[in-house]
Order: C-alpha cells, then sequence, then structure tokens
C-alpha cells in the first residue's frame, strides 16, 4: 500500500507491508523535510553525500537500507532508498536537525494510528476527512473526494484480481482513463494546475472529481461485463470507460460554455503560477 503522509504540511511518501506489518518511509523526503531542502533534487544530493558517509562509518541504518519503488514528482515509479521506523530513528541521530524530535514523535505516531485503521479501517478516513478540512476544502467537496476514493478502490479491486498487478501498469491504466476523458495525459493535467509532487485529485474541481469518478466507474462495469484480464483487456475498457465520461464533459461544456478541466488548484497564492484555463477537444 502506497501511501503520502503529512509532517508540517511537507509530504513523506510511505509504504506499508501488511505481511510485515512494517512501514517504510522516503529518505530523500525525511532528509528533505529535516534539513528544509528547497527542492527534490537538493534533498536527494544531500541523501547521497550523507549515504557514502554513513556507510564507510558502517552505520546500521545504511546498511539496513532497503528499495521500493515509490510514485515520483513525473507520476512514474522509481526505486527509492526508503527506512522502517527503527531504520529512520538511527538515521535522524545523523543529521542535525532542530526537528528531529518532533519528527520521531510524528513518526511513532504513524505507526499507532496505523495499527488502530487495521482494526478499524473507517479511522483512515476520517483522518483523510480531518486533512482535507485543514487544508480548507469544503464539506461538499470533500464527500465528492471521498465518494470517487471509493470508485477508484473498486477498480483497483477489479484490476488486481484479473491479473493486473504491478504499480506501474496501475499508473498505466490510470493514465489511459484519465487522458481519454480530459484529453490529457496525468502530467500535463498536473502541469496545467501547476503542480509538482501534489496529488492531482486533492486539487481537482467538484466537475473533475465527478467525470473521473464516472471515468473509472463505467471503466469497471465494462471490464467486468467483458470479464477483461490482464493489463491489455483493461486497457481497451479503459479507453471505452473513460469516452462515456469525455462525451458527457463535451455535452456540459457545450451547454454551459465552461471548460470541465481547468488550471484551478488548491495552492497557496504564493505558490500559484498564473496559469490559464485552455478549452479541450
Amino acid at each position: 500500500m502506497n501511501n503520502i503522509k503529512i509532517f508540517e504540511n511537507k509530504k513523506v511518501r510511505s509504504q506499508y507491508d501488511a505481511d510485515k506489518e512494517i512501514w517504510y518511509f522516503s529518505i530523500v523526503d525525511i532528509v528533505g523535510v529535516l534539513t528544509d531542502q528547497p527542492s527534490v533534487e537538493r534533498a536527494r544530493n544531500y541523501w547521497k553525500v550523507l549515504k557514502s558517509r554513513l556507510k564507510k562509518e558502517g552505520n546500521e541504518s545504511v546498511t539496513n537500507c532497503n528499495q521500493l519503488k515509490l510514485q515520483s514528482e513525473d507520476g512514474k515509479f522509481y526505486k527509492t532508498d526508503v527506512g522502517s521506523v527503527e531504520d529512520i530513528f538511527r538515521l535522524i541521530q545523523s543529521i542535525p536537525s532542530p526537528k528531529a524530535e518532533p519528527f520521531k514523535q510524528w513518526l511513532a505516531k504513524v505507526g499507532y494510528e496505523r495499527l488502530q485503521e487495521i482494526q478499524d479501517p473507517s479511522l483512515s478516513m476520517d483522518r483523510a476527512r480531518e486533512n482535507w478540512q485543514k487544508m480548507g476544502r469544503s464539506e461538499k467537496w470533500i464527500q465528492q473526494r471521498m465518494t470517487g476514493q471509493e470508485t477508484r478502490n473498486k477498480l483497483t479491486d477489479y484490476w488486481k484480481e484479473s491479473g493486473v498487478q504491478q504499480q506501474d501498469e496501475f499508473a498505466m491504466l490510470t493514465n489511459i482513463i484519465h487522458e481519454e476523458w480530459t484529453g490529457l495525459t496525468v502530467k500535463k493535467h498536473k502541469d496545467l494546475k501547476g503542480l509538482k509532487s501534489q496529488n492531482l485529485r486533492d486539487h481537482m474541481s467538484e466537475a473533475e472529481l465527478l467525470f473521473t469518478a464516472l471515468a473509472e466507474l463505467s471503466t469497471r462495469q465494462i471490464a467486468e461485463a467483458d470479464e477483461a484480464k490482464g493489463l491489455k483487456e483493461n486497457a481497451k475498457a479503459g479507453k471505452k470507460g473513460g469516452a462515456i465520461a469525455k462525451n458527457a464533459r463535451k455535452e456540459l461544456e457545450t451547454k454551459t460554455g465552461k471548460s470541465v478541466v481547468t488550471g484551478e488548484n488548491f495552492l497557496p497564492p504564493s505558490n500559484r503560477k498564473n496559469i490559464s484555463d485552455k478549452s479541450k477537444d
């Protein structure tokens, strides 16, 4: 399970190993948080130098370091250095930072919350709602986001059952559906909104969320009707499902004269770019 955790409004990519019941966290993201690096590239360079020094010292946090495929800013999955909570605790000792202690407390809290969520899955949605409320989202938007997530989960469950397992295949199918209904790849849609590492769906308008859900609902129902198996057959279902949402989008745009897919986002004013809306085919 890939996930994004928030520490002081900064994202830390993570992955939960259900078999081992262990959280793994992106070391580059943690280095960026603790050292206040202005970019992922600077954080990556800092970690490269630190990793080399720690290796020479025989530091256990490097010896135990694993690599997992985590989603990068471009939407693709790359092998990334990760560490368990125990490994990260050791690593923090090697990075002078005033955030070290609060970050340790945050890590411990993340592990405890995951145990709670295993016992009661509804807690994870409650925490998501709290995060969106803190970000200033309206109750109407939050409800639409949560409904869309449920639709998304049902689709990915079908993909898993039909033989689609790899994360890059999930990303490929998602992109097929998205490009079909919006006319844009996921990356180009993020570019339109001025987003980098942010989750695209967290910056969608209510209409964009609705049409995304329509595309994914249609895709799942078509895949189920066709009994789609594997990547190729699910890709065909994705094109068909995306086309249904595309036709609905075009009809709405004809009636309203407004583009459904826009550059609107929820970024703080200081981080926004001057991006004008573009009409889609």
